[in-house]
């Protein structure tokens, strides 16, 4: 394949040109097992390149830590080769957060079933606004009290640091009902008619409920962005 710009041959499809400083690649799609992630390369509509990262998994706590780490590493590598705009990805939540964790790049979760089709299908859709504020600047409100700790603080972190969120608002802790002695856990429940969600933290028999305003307009839209904060949660291990 040639770059798009100047013709350079490069290396792979879809690599990043380092001749002329132009992509070649607009989105990367990453399908996750834990032995085998298939990196698939858009650019625009088109599926310009596929490769393929495989790993031996190790038993022991500690080898099977280093090994995930390092293929993982290998994942991260072949992203960062593109430099795209946008990574999605499916399947295997451990190797997702271990790939993003040594990336800057943003992940959105697909489905798993295709996750290349899930893709084109999002590209004809709106794009939605981003919020470029740290996540401590959208957090605001009258009730300052968070439930659950420093794990209810890194949820409701955890989602404000999406970018189509632009403010969370704490709401009072209420009792739940029942008591319980599990851990803290957390969802994001069904979009409002206007895009809007609610962030809802359990600590044992207390909740408190969250106003999330994204930048989505209508239901359908804000599905897409729950969809994405609850994946989100799920990989932090929040849920």
């Amino acid at each position: 394949m040639q770059c798009g710009q100047c013709a350079t041959a490069l290396e792979k499809p879809g690599d990043y040109c380092l001749t002329c400083h132009t992509a070649n690649c607009d989105a990367v799609v990453a399908d996750c097992t834990r032995d085998r992630t298939t990196l698939s390369f858009l650019d625009g509509e088109e599926v310009v390149g596929e490769t393929t990262v495989t790993t031996v998994p190790e038993d022991g706590e500690e080898t099977g830590v280093v090994e995930l780490r390092n293929y993982a590493g290998k994942v991260a590598d072949e992203i960062r080769r593109k430099r795209p705009e946008t990574v999605y990805a499916a399947g295997d939540r451990a190797v997702i957060r271990e790939a993003r964790a040594q990336l800057h790049h943003e992940f959105y979760r697909v489905t798993d079933d295709d996750p290349v089709s899930a893709v084109l299908d999002r590209l004809g859709e709106p794009a939605l606004d981003v919020v470029d504020l740290a996540p401590r600047e959208k957090i605001g409100g009258s009730h300052s009290t968070l439930i659950g700790g420093r794990t209810g603080q890194r949820t409701i972190r955890t989602v404000a640091e999406h970018p189509h969120v632009k403010k969370v608002i704490p709401g009072p802790i209420e009792a739940g009902g029942s008591s319980s002695q599990a851990s803290v856990g957390a969802k994001v429940t069904r979009a409002d008619v206007n895009g809007n969600v609610r962030l809802l933290i359990r600590d044992g028999s207390s909740v408190q409920e969250n106003r999330v305003v994204t930048t989505a307009g209508d239901r359908e839209m804000g599905e897409r962005v729950r969809d994405d904060l609850n994946a989100a949660l799920a990989e932090a291990e929040l849920q």
